[in-house]
């Protein structure tokens, strides 16, 4: 028969579980980037079809929306106090 292994949770993984991954932070960014994909199709929809803001303008604003301020608002984490003192 195989013996039952226990492992004893340490304070670690409490910490890591009880932490909220995103902050207030997180989320203004992440809503910023949502505002600016919307103004992006927006500004697609009200363009022509051959006009320099369906084409360029529009374009170029969702690119920062999805390709930068979106990532910036996932993996954007506030330093610690400890983390500044050091550099410093």
């Amino acid at each position: 028969m195989a013996k039952k292994h226990t492992r004893k949770r340490g304070t670690r993984t409490k910490q890591v579980i009880n932490r909220l991954v995103f902050t207030r932070e997180n989320y203004l960014i992440f809503f910023a980037g949502l505002l600016l994909i919307i103004a992006g199709y927006v500004v697609m929809a009200l363009g022509g079809t051959s006009s320099t803001w369906s084409l360029v303008v529009a374009p170029v604003i969702l690119f920062i929306a999805y390709l930068v301020v979106v990532p910036v608002a996932i993996l954007y984490r506030k330093k610690k106090p400890e983390d500044q003192s050091q550099q410093g």
